[in-house]
């Protein structure tokens, strides 16, 4: 099964602190609309972090039924505790889903040997594909090349890397010695055109929730060969990429979504929602672009 193209850091709707339903159908149905690749719930864009296993294990089964076999679902799995990340990587496999998502594990700083061996644990308990997830941002450390290159001849379901280190001679480093058969996905929208300009193959993208047709045909027009039409299409929506971080990510894309409304803008602790001058001026770009009246 092969995961390039357009994957949409699905956003957990919420209400009254339970999970939004209704709203997650919607924003799913509008994915599919849009024409995306696939959808990661319960990723660092769901709010994983704060939602317990319960809630966790029902948003991966919504997703696959609201998704309903129209396009893939790569669920958010990882953890800092290997038996939590295998728990749920196998849970997740029961409910229904196309692949894991395996972010590194984060607070307690494992070597590479430890980060090698969490991996490859998750990996050997699962038959689901496994995408590993680079982002010291969050997490503190790197999913070094050699060590991404040994989990892949290690484990043949360890078959793509979510690169979020906001470095493109990380992803020509994994390219060169992992060939074309292994996909790089672009962590962040506006590194997504300098990325695969190296070898990346398509977004794990959070703007997708906003503006998914427009980021799938950026991604495909990139892909075609067409790469003035990409260009275009990135500069365009360039000022949404960028401001839809200008606060903790998914706060400020919540925001948006809400003034489209599609959703409530509620978050858990210790998330809390934008300012009023980050609220202005995302509102000021999305009219600029387009998206919003």
């Amino acid at each position: 099964m092969q995961f390039t193209g357009t994957y949409t850091a699905i956003v957990t709707p919420f209400k009254d602190d339970n999970i939004d339903e209704p709203a997650l159908e919607r924003l799913i149905k509008s994915q599919i609309k849009g024409g995306v690749d696939g959808i990661v719930p319960v990723g660092t864009t769901g709010e994983s972090a704060t939602l317990d296993y319960e809630e966790h294990i029902r948003l991966i089964a919504l997703s696959v039924k609201f998704a309903a076999g129209k396009i893939k679902v790569i669920a958010g799995t990882g953890g800092n505790s290997t038996k939590e990340a295998i728990y749920l990587t196998q849970e997740a496999e029961k409910a229904g889903a196309d692949a894991s998502l395996q972010v590194a594990p984060y607070y307690n700083k494992p070597t590479q040997e430890g980060l090698f061996q969490h991996f490859h644990a998750v990996a050997c308990a699962t038959h689901l594909p496994i995408i590993l997830y680079s982002i010291p941002g969050r997490c503190g450390i790197e999913i070094g090349v050699e060590t991404v290159n040994r989990l892949a001849h290690d484990s043949v379901n360890v078959v793509a890397i979510k690169e979020a280190g906001g470095n493109a001679d990380r992803v020509s480093q994994l390219r060169a010695v992992l060939g074309n058969k292994f996909t790089i996905l672009s962590g962040d929208d506006a590194l997504t055109l300098p990325f695969m300009a190296v070898g990346a193959h398509g977004v794990v993208s959070v703007a997708s929730n906003v503006i998914p047709r427009e980021v799938a045909h950026m991604v495909r027009a990139y892909s075609s060969g067409n790469t003035s039409l990409a260009l275009k299409l990135h500069e365009k929506y360039y000022p949404i990429f960028k401001d839809l971080f200008i606060e903790t990510n998914p706060c400020p894309v919540k925001a948006a979504l809400a003034m489209l409304g599609l959703m409530e803008e509620e978050f858990r602790l210790p998330l809390v929602p934008i300012s009023k001058a980050s609220r202005d001026k995302l509102r000021k770009t999305l009219k600029h672009c387009g998206v919003l009246k």
